[in-house]
C-alpha cells in the first residue's frame, strides 16, 4: 500500500508484515481454486504496490475472469467514531473519475472489508485484496503474492496465457533481482521520504540511486532486468519508476536525479508503459492526489505540485534489443 510502507517514527521503517496469506490453486481440491468469476481484486491507482497486481491481470488478460475496483485516492475517515485515516470508496460511481463505489460488498472503506473477512484482526488495512466473492473473505493481501497467482494459476481464463512473468529457467535470477530492486528501489523511496534524521535519509538516498545506476548499466546491454523477456522484476520496477519524477522527487526527497535524466532507465519505462494494457494502470491523478495529499507529517498543507507531465507514449529506443 502507498502509505503503509513507512513508519514515521522510525529512522528504518519497515513494510507491514501481512496477515492474508491463502494462495489460488489451479488444484480442484483447493480451499480457492482458480475459477472465472470468482475473485475481486482491490486496488488504489496510487498505490504502486496494488498497481503492480493489476498491471499483471492486464498483461495476463484476465480482465473478464477477476474483476477489480479502485478505491478514491485521498485518505479519509474509515469510521466516524475514530480518527483513522485510510482508503475509502467514493460515494458514487462519478465522484471520483476512476474510482468506483464497492459493488461487491457494499464497504465504504478497505477497512470494513478487513472486518468482514476478520471480526479479530489488528493489522493495518491496505490494498491490494484480493477477494473470495464465494467465501466472503480476503484470499490475500500481499502483491508479490497476488501477482504470482495472477501470472501462474489463472492461465486457462486468460487471453494472453503464454506470457510466463516466472519463468522456470530464469527463476533464480528473478528472485535475486526481486530482492535487491524492493529493498534498494521500491521500499527505498518511502526510506527517503520517512526518514527523522539527516543520517538516515542520507544513507537511503545512496542506497536508491546506487540500486537505480545499477539498473541503468544492466539496461545498457539487455531490454529487460532479467534478460530480453519481460519478467516480474520488470512489472515491480515499473510502478516505482512511473511514480519518480512525478511525485517521489520533490515528496520523498528523491531529487539526486530524474528518472528522465538516466537514458536506458526513462526508455525502459516508456517501453514497458506502452505495453498493450498496462498505460490503463497509470492515474497520475489518482499518484499525485495521494502522495501529496495523504502525508501531513510531510507535506502539511497537502498542496499538490505542478507538472511535469510526462509524455510516456512517446518513442524510445529500446527495439534495439530485438
Amino acid at each position: 500500500m502507498a502509505a503503509s510502507s513507512a513508519n514515521e517514527n522510525s529512522d528504518k521503517p519497515r513494510r507491514t508484515v501481512t496477515s492474508f496469506r491463502n494462495f489460488v490453486s489451479q488444484n480442484h481440491d483447493s480451499q480457492f481454486p482458480a475459477e472465472s468469476g470468482r475473485y475481486h481484486l482491490y486496488i488504489s491507482y496510487a498505490c504502486p504496490w496494488a498497481s503492480r497486481c493489476l498491471a499483471v491481470l492486464k498483461l495476463k488478460g484476465l480482465d473478464k475472469a477477476i474483476t477489480f475496483t479502485s478505491v478514491q485516492p485521498l485518505w479519509r475517515k474509515t469510521k466516524e467514531n475514530d480518527e483513522h485515516m485510510g482508503w475509502v470508496f467514493p460515494d458514487s460511481d462519478k465522484e471520483v473519475p476512476g474510482a468506483d463505489r464497492d459493488h461487491i460488498n457494499g464497504a465504504k472503506s478497505v477497512r470494513e472489508l478487513y472486518d468482514i473477512a476478520s471480526l479479530n484482526y489488528t493489522g493495518k488495512y491496505t490494498v491490494p485484496v484480493l477477494w473470495d466473492k464465494k467465501l466472503k473473505t480476503i484470499v490475500n493481501n500481499e502483491s508479490s503474492e497476488i501477482l504470482r497467482m495472477f501470472s501462474t494459476e489463472f492461465n486457462h481464463f486468460a487471453e494472453n496465457p503464454c506470457l510466463d512473468l516466472y519463468p522456470p529457467n530464469l527463476r533464480s535470477l528473478i528472485n535475486e533481482t526481486n530482492e535487491w530492486v524492493h529493498h534498494g528501489i521500491n521500499n527505498c523511496v518511502y526510506k527517503c521520504g520517512f526518514a527523522t534524521t539527516q543520517t538516515a535519509y542520507d544513507e537511503a538516498v545512496k542506497q536508491l540511486f546506487d540500486a537505480l545506476d545499477k539498473c541503468e548499466e544492466i539496461l545498457q546491454k539487455q531490454r529487460f532486468l532479467c534478460g530480453n523477456t519481460l519478467t516480474e522484476p520488470d512489472i515491480r520496477l515499473f510502478v516505482t519508476l512511473i511514480r519518480f519524477d512525478e511525485a517521489y522527487t520533490l515528496i520523498f526527497k528523491c531529487s539526486k536525479r530524474l528518472i528522465r535524466e538516466y537514458s536506458n532507465l526513462f526508455n525502459y519505462t516508456k517501453d514497458i508503459y506502452q505495453i498493450p494494457g498496462l498505460s490503463s494502470t497509470v492515474k497520475m491523478d489518482h499518484v499525485k492526489q495521494n502522495y501529496y495529499g495523504s502525508f501531513p507529517s510531510i507535506n502539511p498543507l497537502g498542496i499538490v505540485a505542478h507538472g511535469p507531465n510526462i509524455d510516456y507514449s512517446l518513442s524510445h529506443d529500446r527495439h534495439r534489443f530485438s
